[in-house]
């Protein structure tokens, strides 16, 4: 039976942190943001811990 792969767009937008849980970053923070205020790019400049609904479908992705 071949290798699982890890799925590559989830390998560049999530890590795992060391108590195990899954980071990623918040979205709309990379163009337009001439409109947005500085405390909402402040605040999208910070990682996310995923939510729990969706842990074991990302885990799937990344597993090696």
């Amino acid at each position: 039976m071949p290798k699982m792969k890890t799925n590559s767009g989830s390998k560049k937008r999530f890590t795992l942190t060391g108590s195990g849980k899954i980071k990623r970053r918040h979205a709309y923070h990379s163009h337009i943001l001439t409109k947005k205020t500085k405390k909402q790019k402040r605040n999208l400049d910070h990682f996310a811990i995923v939510d729990s609904v969706d842990v074991k479908r990302i885990k799937e992705l990344l597993v090696k």
